[in-house]
Protein backbone atom coordinates (compact mmCIF):
# COMPACT_ATOMS: atom_id res chain seq x y z
CA UNK A 1 0.00 0.00 0.00
CA UNK A 2 1.35 3.26 -0.81
CA UNK A 3 2.44 5.13 2.60
CA UNK A 4 0.72 8.64 1.76
CA UNK A 5 -2.70 6.58 0.92
CA UNK A 6 -2.40 5.19 4.34
CA UNK A 7 -1.55 7.92 6.25
CA UNK A 8 -4.34 9.98 3.90
CA UNK A 9 -7.05 7.28 5.33
CA UNK A 10 -5.85 7.49 9.07
CA UNK A 11 -6.11 11.08 8.62
CA UNK A 12 -9.35 10.91 7.09
CA UNK A 13 -10.59 8.65 9.62
CA UNK A 14 -9.35 10.68 12.29
CA UNK A 15 -11.11 13.85 11.04
CA UNK A 16 -14.97 11.48 11.14
CA UNK A 17 -14.03 10.93 14.77
CA UNK A 18 -13.27 14.46 16.17
CA UNK A 19 -16.72 16.02 13.44
CA UNK A 20 -18.56 12.94 15.49
CA UNK A 21 -17.11 14.15 19.02
CA UNK A 22 -18.34 17.75 17.57
CA UNK A 23 -21.82 16.88 16.82
CA UNK A 24 -21.96 14.97 20.48
CA UNK A 25 -20.93 17.97 22.07
CA UNK A 26 -23.59 20.31 20.29
CA UNK A 27 -26.42 17.84 20.23
CA UNK A 28 -26.34 17.82 24.15
CA UNK A 29 -27.20 21.05 24.07
CA UNK A 30 -30.91 21.78 23.86
CA UNK A 31 -30.42 25.56 21.71
CA UNK A 32 -27.04 27.30 20.85
CA UNK A 33 -25.92 30.84 19.65
CA UNK A 34 -22.74 31.00 18.23
CA UNK A 35 -20.28 34.17 18.58
CA UNK A 36 -19.19 34.07 14.81
CA UNK A 37 -16.10 35.54 13.17
CA UNK A 38 -16.12 34.12 10.28
CA UNK A 39 -12.89 32.14 11.51
CA UNK A 40 -12.38 28.93 10.43
CA UNK A 41 -12.57 27.79 13.95
CA UNK A 42 -16.28 29.84 14.82
CA UNK A 43 -17.40 28.64 11.10
CA UNK A 44 -17.13 25.04 12.11
CA UNK A 45 -18.72 25.31 15.36
CA UNK A 46 -21.86 27.40 13.62
CA UNK A 47 -21.81 24.45 10.83
CA UNK A 48 -22.32 21.54 13.29
CA UNK A 49 -24.60 23.92 15.35
CA UNK A 50 -26.63 24.10 12.42
CA UNK A 51 -26.62 20.66 10.86
CA UNK A 52 -27.57 18.71 14.32
CA UNK A 53 -29.61 21.41 16.19
CA UNK A 54 -31.45 22.57 13.11
CA UNK A 55 -33.59 25.88 13.85
CA UNK A 56 -32.44 26.01 17.75
CA UNK A 57 -29.61 27.45 16.45
CA UNK A 58 -27.85 31.18 15.29
CA UNK A 59 -25.08 32.90 15.00
CA UNK A 60 -24.21 36.34 16.35
CA UNK A 61 -21.94 38.99 14.56
CA UNK A 62 -19.93 41.66 16.35
CA UNK A 63 -19.20 44.40 15.04
CA UNK A 64 -16.96 47.12 15.68
CA UNK A 65 -13.80 49.23 14.54
CA UNK A 66 -11.42 46.09 15.41
CA UNK A 67 -13.63 43.91 12.38
CA UNK A 68 -12.45 45.03 9.04
CA UNK A 69 -15.12 45.42 6.51
CA UNK A 70 -13.82 42.65 4.44
CA UNK A 71 -13.87 40.27 7.17
CA UNK A 72 -17.38 41.20 7.99
CA UNK A 73 -19.08 40.94 4.12
CA UNK A 74 -17.04 37.09 4.27
CA UNK A 75 -18.37 36.18 7.51
CA UNK A 76 -22.08 37.21 6.58
CA UNK A 77 -21.76 35.41 2.93
CA UNK A 78 -20.83 31.95 4.41
CA UNK A 79 -23.03 32.24 7.23
CA UNK A 80 -25.61 32.36 4.21
CA UNK A 81 -24.18 30.01 2.31
CA UNK A 82 -24.78 27.16 5.68
CA UNK A 83 -27.62 28.42 5.68
CA UNK A 84 -28.24 29.89 9.10
CA UNK A 85 -29.49 32.93 11.12
CA UNK A 86 -27.23 35.65 11.57
CA UNK A 87 -27.42 38.59 13.94
CA UNK A 88 -25.29 41.48 13.79
CA UNK A 89 -25.26 43.47 16.65
CA UNK A 90 -22.58 46.71 17.38
CA UNK A 91 -19.84 45.66 20.00
CA UNK A 92 -19.32 48.63 22.14
CA UNK A 93 -15.57 47.85 23.29
CA UNK A 94 -14.19 51.00 22.58
CA UNK A 95 -16.14 53.18 24.70
CA UNK A 96 -14.31 51.19 27.25
CA UNK A 97 -10.91 53.17 28.95
CA UNK A 98 -9.46 49.67 29.85
CA UNK A 99 -9.82 48.30 26.26
CA UNK A 100 -8.25 51.35 24.48
CA UNK A 101 -5.51 51.65 27.00
CA UNK A 102 -4.46 48.28 25.74
CA UNK A 103 -2.90 46.61 28.90
CA UNK A 104 -1.80 43.01 28.76
CA UNK A 105 -5.64 42.28 29.10
CA UNK A 106 -7.14 43.97 26.59
CA UNK A 107 -8.64 40.67 25.37
CA UNK A 108 -10.66 40.27 28.31
CA UNK A 109 -12.48 43.90 28.42
CA UNK A 110 -12.99 42.56 24.80
CA UNK A 111 -14.71 39.58 25.04
CA UNK A 112 -16.24 40.66 27.98
CA UNK A 113 -18.00 42.87 25.84
CA UNK A 114 -18.93 40.23 23.54
CA UNK A 115 -20.31 37.82 25.56
CA UNK A 116 -21.90 40.32 27.63
CA UNK A 117 -23.72 41.04 24.33
CA UNK A 118 -24.17 37.47 23.48
CA UNK A 119 -25.58 36.93 27.07
CA UNK A 120 -28.36 39.44 26.40
CA UNK A 121 -29.12 38.53 22.52
CA UNK A 122 -29.93 34.98 24.05
CA UNK A 123 -32.22 35.74 26.34
CA UNK A 124 -34.15 37.80 24.01
CA UNK A 125 -34.13 35.02 21.09
CA UNK A 126 -34.60 32.31 23.60
CA UNK A 127 -31.24 30.57 23.34
CA UNK A 128 -30.26 28.10 26.55
CA UNK A 129 -26.40 27.86 25.10
CA UNK A 130 -23.83 29.94 23.85
CA UNK A 131 -20.61 28.85 22.54
CA UNK A 132 -17.95 30.37 20.91
CA UNK A 133 -14.93 28.95 18.83
CA UNK A 134 -11.56 28.53 20.86
CA UNK A 135 -9.82 25.28 20.54
CA UNK A 136 -7.54 23.22 22.32
CA UNK A 137 -4.47 25.35 20.87
CA UNK A 138 -6.29 28.41 22.39
CA UNK A 139 -5.45 27.02 26.09
CA UNK A 140 -1.65 26.91 25.65
CA UNK A 141 -1.57 30.46 24.56
CA UNK A 142 -1.42 34.01 26.71
CA UNK A 143 -5.77 34.58 25.93
CA UNK A 144 -7.32 36.91 28.48
CA UNK A 145 -9.88 36.45 26.72
CA UNK A 146 -10.39 33.19 27.92
CA UNK A 147 -10.91 34.26 31.50
CA UNK A 148 -14.04 36.40 30.29
CA UNK A 149 -15.75 33.18 28.67
CA UNK A 150 -14.96 31.22 32.09
CA UNK A 151 -16.71 34.03 34.36
CA UNK A 152 -19.68 33.41 31.80
CA UNK A 153 -19.92 30.03 31.17
CA UNK A 154 -19.41 30.19 27.54
CA UNK A 155 -18.82 27.16 25.95
CA UNK A 156 -16.17 25.66 24.16
CA UNK A 157 -17.15 22.95 21.88
CA UNK A 158 -14.24 22.59 19.95
CA UNK A 159 -12.45 22.63 23.31
CA UNK A 160 -14.91 19.79 24.61
CA UNK A 161 -14.42 17.42 21.72
CA UNK A 162 -10.88 17.50 21.71
CA UNK A 163 -9.86 19.43 18.84
CA UNK A 164 -6.57 21.62 17.54
CA UNK A 165 -6.59 23.75 14.56
CA UNK A 166 -4.72 21.05 12.11
CA UNK A 167 -7.96 18.95 13.56
CA UNK A 168 -10.44 21.73 13.20
CA UNK A 169 -9.05 22.40 9.54
CA UNK A 170 -9.52 18.87 9.02
CA UNK A 171 -12.57 18.32 9.74
CA UNK A 172 -13.98 21.79 8.12
CA UNK A 173 -12.04 20.71 4.91
CA UNK A 174 -14.32 17.80 5.07
CA UNK A 175 -17.14 19.54 5.19
CA UNK A 176 -16.32 21.64 2.72
CA UNK A 177 -15.87 24.74 3.94
CA UNK A 178 -15.07 27.04 2.04
CA UNK A 179 -12.48 28.73 4.51
CA UNK A 180 -10.99 25.44 5.71
CA UNK A 181 -7.55 26.74 4.91
CA UNK A 182 -8.05 30.42 5.13
CA UNK A 183 -5.11 32.28 7.72
CA UNK A 184 -6.07 33.51 11.11
CA UNK A 185 -6.56 37.26 11.15
CA UNK A 186 -7.38 38.01 14.84
CA UNK A 187 -8.64 41.30 15.45
CA UNK A 188 -6.72 44.87 14.20
CA UNK A 189 -6.46 45.75 17.95
CA UNK A 190 -3.73 42.76 18.03
CA UNK A 191 -1.79 44.94 16.09
CA UNK A 192 -1.20 47.29 18.33
CA UNK A 193 1.42 47.06 20.90
CA UNK A 194 0.65 47.00 24.52
CA UNK A 195 0.48 50.59 25.94
CA UNK A 196 -0.34 52.30 22.97
CA UNK A 197 -3.48 54.13 23.58
CA UNK A 198 -6.38 51.93 20.75
CA UNK A 199 -7.87 54.11 18.47
CA UNK A 200 -10.45 53.92 15.27
CA UNK A 201 -7.68 55.74 13.32
CA UNK A 202 -4.76 53.40 14.09
CA UNK A 203 -7.24 50.40 13.95
CA UNK A 204 -8.39 51.88 9.94
CA UNK A 205 -4.88 52.68 9.13
CA UNK A 206 -3.91 48.81 9.91
CA UNK A 207 -6.93 47.57 8.16
CA UNK A 208 -5.90 49.36 4.78
CA UNK A 209 -2.33 48.76 4.93
CA UNK A 210 -2.99 44.82 5.32
CA UNK A 211 -6.17 45.23 2.64
CA UNK A 212 -3.17 46.57 0.50
CA UNK A 213 -1.25 43.52 0.91
CA UNK A 214 -3.93 41.01 0.49
CA UNK A 215 -4.53 43.06 -2.47
CA UNK A 216 -0.85 42.43 -3.56
CA UNK A 217 -1.43 38.38 -2.92
CA UNK A 218 -0.32 37.83 0.18
CA UNK A 219 -2.02 35.31 2.37
CA UNK A 220 -0.78 35.11 5.93
CA UNK A 221 0.23 38.91 7.05
CA UNK A 222 0.23 40.92 10.14
CA UNK A 223 0.30 44.96 10.06
CA UNK A 224 2.25 46.25 13.64
CA UNK A 225 1.53 49.69 14.31
CA UNK A 226 4.71 50.99 15.80
CA UNK A 227 3.21 54.69 15.39
CA UNK A 228 5.09 56.05 12.11
CA UNK A 229 6.64 53.02 11.51
CA UNK A 230 4.87 49.70 10.47
CA UNK A 231 6.78 46.20 10.55
CA UNK A 232 5.43 44.11 8.15
CA UNK A 233 5.26 40.47 9.13
CA UNK A 234 4.94 38.02 6.07
CA UNK A 235 4.65 34.04 6.46
CA UNK A 236 7.94 32.00 5.58
CA UNK A 237 6.71 30.80 2.47
CA UNK A 238 6.05 34.28 0.98
CA UNK A 239 9.16 36.05 1.97
CA UNK A 240 10.83 35.28 -1.12
CA UNK A 241 8.29 37.10 -2.82
CA UNK A 242 10.30 40.70 -1.11
CA UNK A 243 13.44 39.42 -3.40
CA UNK A 244 11.80 41.34 -5.88
CA UNK A 245 12.15 44.70 -6.25
CA UNK A 246 9.12 46.15 -8.09
CA UNK A 247 7.02 43.89 -5.01
CA UNK A 248 8.91 45.72 -2.22
CA UNK A 249 8.16 49.14 -3.71
CA UNK A 250 4.45 48.26 -4.52
CA UNK A 251 4.49 46.84 -0.57
CA UNK A 252 5.90 50.05 0.59
CA UNK A 253 3.40 52.01 -1.47
CA UNK A 254 0.42 50.34 0.04
CA UNK A 255 1.68 50.50 3.39
CA UNK A 256 2.74 54.54 3.28
CA UNK A 257 -1.07 55.00 1.77
CA UNK A 258 -2.43 53.94 4.75
CA UNK A 259 -0.72 56.70 6.56
CA UNK A 260 2.51 54.83 7.98
CA UNK A 261 5.99 56.87 6.85
CA UNK A 262 7.89 54.41 7.27
CA UNK A 263 7.62 50.12 6.33
CA UNK A 264 9.89 47.69 7.88
CA UNK A 265 9.71 44.33 7.36
CA UNK A 266 10.22 41.72 9.92
CA UNK A 267 12.90 39.11 9.05
CA UNK A 268 11.71 37.03 11.86
CA UNK A 269 8.72 36.29 9.54
CA UNK A 270 4.64 36.33 10.62
CA UNK A 271 4.28 34.57 14.23
CA UNK A 272 1.31 34.44 16.08
CA UNK A 273 1.00 36.64 19.31
CA UNK A 274 4.20 38.07 18.33
CA UNK A 275 3.25 41.01 21.02
CA UNK A 276 2.19 39.31 23.48
CA UNK A 277 3.95 39.83 26.63
CA UNK A 278 6.79 37.30 27.89
CA UNK A 279 8.72 36.47 24.84
CA UNK A 280 11.65 34.32 26.06
CA UNK A 281 14.90 34.08 23.99
CA UNK A 282 16.92 31.56 23.53
CA UNK A 283 21.32 31.77 23.62
CA UNK A 284 20.94 31.92 19.99
CA UNK A 285 18.32 34.26 19.73
CA UNK A 286 15.59 32.02 18.95
CA UNK A 287 12.21 32.46 20.21
CA UNK A 288 10.88 30.20 22.88
CA UNK A 289 7.98 31.21 23.57
CA UNK A 290 4.50 32.81 22.19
Amino acid sequence: MDNSFGKNMIDGIEAALAHERLRSVVGARESMLVAYSGGVDSTLVLKVAHDVLGARAAGLLAVSPSLPVAERQEAECLAAWIGIPLHVVTSREMESPAYRANGEDRCYFCKSELFGILENEAKKLGFASLAFGANIDDTGDFRPGMTAAEERRIVAPLIEAGLGKAMVRAVARGLRLPNWDKPARACLASRIPHGMEVTPERLAAVERAEEGLIGLGFRQIRVRHHGDVARIEVAEEEMARLEDPALRQAVSRAVRAAGFRYVALDLDGYRQGSLNPLKLLGDDGTLLSE
